[in-house]
């Protein structure tokens, strides 16, 4: 954790930083939001502790203009409800009052560590990784993390770089895919003061910051590939050219990637380069979609039932069995992204002592689908039988209607529903266009299709 203070916290600064220090944080000080930048153009940070006499306002305002993204910690002195609330609305994620309480500190700090680094496992498939993860970790390997959208590479990039021998030194992570295609050469490489319109100093990029540490390149496919050469070039000759520069720089530094797309299609198609893709796979991590591990489900509600009911200081509810069930039997479309947002509005609206049914809502306020046909379903026998009988129907049409519910259920995404049904895009698509070459309507990619009907 590196900490960059700013201020002089009202004559507290050392027994703030001592405090920091015996908690592990690397602690750097600047007088003046001036001066925190030129450290954070030269060095970069972690965490921002802010004095409340600075103008935090404006110096969230200057953080944005030169792309920095970092949590920022207000402190002033007492419990000044007014200051804080002023503080929080100008930007800062938390108020510590001075002075500095140890045990608070030591909070913060977890929490923005927490925030980086936890990684909730139970399931079998999620521990064969996590072992190859633990095995590779101490070597100087490039590693490419691949899965679907919301299954947490990013957390378990710094879990492998915490399991590293650069555990030490500074995890960087950049994601390729927020920041503008004219920018990211610089966020990367670095810039010489008037390299460009707005460059108003010089300024490190994310290979100098990560020197020694781990660089992480979150969601490497939407680089640009004239980029890419650039970034293939670093790698081979650990070496970099900031934007504006003369001379190249030095760097050393182990990388991570992510992808939650095929590289191996997209090197087919052109728009990745297929020497950058063998440098960066050096070895593969590939982390299943939450769908395929269920235990991993179990696990991962009961932690975001309690930090949920913790967070918005409501009494713990455990999950119902009947809850259970329907999160292990919902495919999860967002993975670990759409768990912990199906959570946290259970926590908000159960009642009774136990979170129940009607607390667990999907994005669209619906129920997951379990839950949606125990409530619809019909049967002679009292419930027990499916609303759609199967006797005396053949195998193609209850084929064609579970592919195309299916679909329907993954709301087009045809992706998502071939994992579900355990066969390749290909073959899903082939059998979409049979469909329609039948006369059945068959919804566009990412069209969301109506459930079939007889």
């Amino acid at each position: 954790m590196r900490l960059l203070i700013v201020g002089q916290l009202n004559g507290q600064l050392g027994e703030a930083t001592a405090i920091a220090v015996a908690k592990g944080a690397k602690v750097t000080h600047a007088a003046d939001p001036e001066s925190a930048l030129g450290i954070l153009r030269s060095r970069g940070a972690d965490l921002l502790m802010v004095d409340v006499a600075v103008d935090i306002k404006a110096f969230v305002v200057q953080l944005k203009s030169e792309h920095f993204s970092l949590p920022l910690v207000a402190c002033g002195v007492g419990t000044d409800a007014r200051a804080a609330a002023q503080a929080i609305r100008d930007g800062a994620k938390e108020y510590i009052p001075l002075p500095p309480d140890a045990e608070l500190i030591a909070a913060v700090l977890a929490a923005v560590a927490e925030d980086d680094t936890t990684f909730i496992f139970r399931d079998p498939a999620t521990q064969r990784v996590v072992r190859l993860a633990e095995q590779v970790a101490p070597s100087e390997a490039s590693i490419l993390i691949t899965g679907e959208s919301g299954t947490g590479k990013e957390v378990f990039a710094r879990v492998v770089h915490s399991k590293s021998h650069r555990a030490g030194q500074a995890f960087v992570s950049v994601n390729c895919a927020a920041i503008p295609e004219n920018l990211l050469e610089s966020e990367l490489f670095g810039h010489e003061k008037g390299a460009f319109t707005g460059a108003v100093a010089r300024r490190i990029g994310k290979f100098e910051e990560a020197d020694g540490g781990t660089l992480l390149l979150d969601e490497i496919s939407e680089m640009d590939i004239r980029l890419q050469a650039k970034l293939l070039r670093a790698l081979q000759e650990r070496e970099i050219d900031r934007v504006g520069g003369s001379r190249p720089v030095k760097v050393n530094i182990r990388v991570i990637a992510t992808s939650n797309r095929d590289l191996t299609e997209e090197v087919r198609k052109g728009t990745f380069r297929e020497d950058l893709f063998f440098r960066l796979n050096v070895v593969n991590l590939h982390i299943p979609p939450l769908r395929a591990r269920p235990a991993d489900i179990d696990a991962l509600a009961d932690h975001f039932a309690k930090r949920f009911a913790e967070m918005n200081s409501i009494a713990y509810r455990p999950l119902s069995s009947e809850v259970r069930a329907a999160l292990r039997s919902y495919p999860w479309p967002g993975n670990v992204r759409e768990l912990e947002n199906t959570l946290h509005r259970a926590v908000l609206l159960a009642s009774g002592p136990e979170i129940g049914l009607d607390a667990i809502l999907l994005p669209d306020g619906s129920r997951p689908p379990t839950a949606a046909a125990e409530d619809g379903a019909t049967a002679a026998d009292g419930g027990g039988s499916p609303v759609r009988p199967l006797v005396g129907r053949t195998v193609a049409d209850v084929e064609r209607d579970l592919i195309l519910d299916t679909l329907n259920h993954c709301l087009g995404n045809r992706t998502h529903a071939a994992n579900i049904l355990g066969i390749s895009i290909r073959t899903l698509r082939n059998k979409l266009n049979q469909y329609q070459a039948e006369g059945i309507p068959v919804p566009a990619p990412g069209e969301r299709p109506q459930a079939a009907s007889l």
